[in-house]
């Protein structure tokens, strides 16, 4: 592989992150575990506000967020039974005998070495300590998103194995998976519930994520700079519709690209445990192939074609049905919105909202022909797969998922252009009036009426 620590982009230096939600997790853990200070804690003014060795509980820490203080708070804490690199070990082997998806990448490895090949490089990553702190606070307050840490660990380790990648590659690799999700930590707890669907302006806060996680990453000074590149990259995307910095391709290292993959992979298996995860995420893969790399996406085909475990996919005719109204009329809303607009905002270069939806809305409709999951597609189709469950299915879920573009298309214009609201371009008025009728069709219940 070309050396991971050469690109022509900076990591952006930003502000330091609004830390009031970790340290409260901080210590709402420290109700259950034992938080202790390592070290004496000063404030700017070399004042002794703590000595060592002393528990923290909520009165030390309100006490403590009176002042400024010398170094970061979090930094003098230790915890019984910290996360080490031999503890994540036992979490990851244990993924890999129980696990739906590490248990797929160990069949996948088709040797006996299997499950070493992809623990060797866990068991040689550094953890410098405030980052173990961090990683349980995460286990301990976010055990799902631990989980999900771990999980996406071992795929981006698989990943690297398959792509040819040294074990000391790897190591980092493993490294930047673990870690990828720490930055999460700072978010209102809001965000960890599934049942919270994050939209429009509070996606912001979402965004952000990463960045934070990369500033925490390079503060410890022990990780190549490719590390933190990768976790500030694992939610690019191939074709610039990623975030934080909507790169395209060409500008996503080697690493953050496995990281997107593995991020993806990762939440499908979570998020459809039980749905068929691997069918649906073989069809979104496909579905997507300007998203996500050509060749990484090639060495996962294969493997998700052997998981023979996932329940088969139940839909009805009437929900097909109702996907294929929603879609069509997203698109011919657009088409009747943006038809009196003039020709100039909507090309790219004019950077206004509405050719932002021109845009992407085309770009999505030319996905689902070439995937022959266009609407006028599927409603010809239709009539000749009565009966046929298997096809039906299929043709639900890349549906569906061309549904979630659409969300994400919705999402995009409130975070990219929050005030169109106030705005008095036509352009503008245009895409509110777009992004309104999707809200209200896409709320609609599975499986209810349009």
């Amino acid at each position: 592989m070309t050396d991971p620590d050469q690109s022509p982009d900076a990591l952006p230096v930003d502000g330091a992150p609004d830390d009031r939600h970790y340290l409260r997790a901080v210590t709402d853990m420290a109700e259950r575990r034992a938080v202790v200070t390592q070290e004496p804690i000063y404030n700017l003014k070399g004042m002794k506000l703590v000595d060592k060795g002393l528990r923290v509980d909520r009165q030390v820490y309100d006490r403590l967020r009176q002042h400024q203080l010398r170094q970061r708070f979090d930094t003098c804490l230790t915890v019984e039974n910290m996360v080490t690199v031999e503890s994540v070990l036992e979490v990851a082997r244990l993924h890999c005998q129980t696990d739906t998806l590490a248990g797929l990448w160990v069949y996948a490895l088709a040797d006996e070495r299997g499950e070493d090949r992809l623990l060797d490089p866990v068991r040689s990553m550094l953890l410098p300590q405030p980052l173990a702190f961090m990683l349980t606070v995460m286990r301990e307050q976010h055990p799902a998103l631990f989980a999900h840490s771990v999980r996406m660990m071992l795929t981006a380790v698989f990943l690297g194995i398959q792509t040819g990648w040294s074990e000391r590659d790897c190591v980092h690799l493993a490294c930047a998976a673990l870690l990828h999700d720490v930055g999460a930590l700072y978010m209102d707890p809001v965000w960890h519930d599934p049942a919270n669907r994050i939209t429009g302006a509070g996606r912001k806060q979402l965004a952000a994520h990463p960045v934070t996680a990369m500033q925490l990453i390079q503060a410890q000074n022990v990780y190549p700079r490719s590390v933190a590149q990768a976790v500030l990259e694992h939610h690019e995307c191939m074709d610039g519709s990623g975030y934080p910095r909507s790169l395209p391709g060409e500008r996503i290292s080697p690493m953050g690209q496995i990281l997107l993959v593995a991020e993806m992979v990762a939440a499908f298996f979570e998020k459809y445990a039980d749905e068929a995860p691997a069918q649906r995420l073989s069809l979104t893969l496909r579905l997507n192939h300007r998203k996500y790399p050509a060749a990484l996406v090639a060495r996962l085909l294969p493997v998700l074609q052997i998981d023979v475990r996932h329940k088969d996919v139940r839909v009805a005719q009437e929900d097909v049905e109702n996907t294929i109204a929603l879609l069509s009329q997203a698109f011919s809303v657009w088409e009747a919105l943006s038809a009196p607009l003039p020709a100039q905002a909507l090309l790219p270069a004019s950077g206004q909202a509405c050719a932002f939806v021109a845009e992407r809305l085309a770009a999505l409709q030319k996905t689902l022909f070439e995937a022959g999951s266009h609407p006028q597609q599927q409603a010809e189709a239709l009539p000749h797969l009565r009966g046929d469950a298997q096809s039906l299915a299929e043709l639900a879920l890349l549906g569906r998922e061309a549904l979630w573009q659409l969300q994400h298309i919705v999402d995009a214009t409130h975070s990219r252009w929050p005030q169109l609201a106030e705005s008095a371009d036509p352009g503008d008025a245009a895409v509110l009036q777009w992004r309104n009728a999707c809200a209200a069709r896409l709320a609609v219940p599975p499986g209810a009426a349009p």
